[in-house]
């Protein structure tokens, strides 16, 4: 089976069901993805962009956004290298309120065994086990 790249417009229209036209297609066509009929590949920007303007555009609470995307990302016909770290970013996102690209950076300094980071961003220090460092 051949996979596709999956866009984040097609996540947005699918949880937004706010374009009368591509909203149901975009619906439809993941819950091929989510019978097994077809894989979609996508990235951890993908992921990014959707957080972003669910959050700026649509004003979505954290939680929401969490409960919303990670069942998608969980399907087995999603292939995205980084679901184990996104799941954790989403986890530090929400529990520590703290952006998304901080918690995602927090999840990979963890993988990386590193527990310093060069910032001014004061969020790190909600962090348990990194050390925030002021050059």
């Amino acid at each position: 089976m051949t996979a596709q790249f999956l866009d984040s417009n097609i996540i947005l229209r699918h949880l937004l069901g706010d374009h009368p036209e591509q909203s149901p297609r975009c619906t439809a066509y993941l819950e091929r993805v989510e019978r097994g009929e077809i894989q979609l590949r996508t990235a951890d920007t993908v992921i990014f962009e959707v957080v972003f303007t669910l959050q700026r555009q649509y004003h979505q609470p954290k939680a929401r956004i969490r409960e919303a995307i990670l069942p998608l990302i969980e399907l087995p016909g999603i292939i995205l290298p980084g679901k184990r770290r996104l799941r954790k970013a989403f986890d530090l996102y929400v529990d520590l309120n703290l952006s998304f690209a901080d918690a995602y950076h927090a999840v990979l300094m963890e993988q990386l065994k590193l527990d310093e980071i060069v910032t001014f961003d004061r969020g790190f220090d909600r962090v348990p086990g990194i050390k925030r460092l002021e050059p």
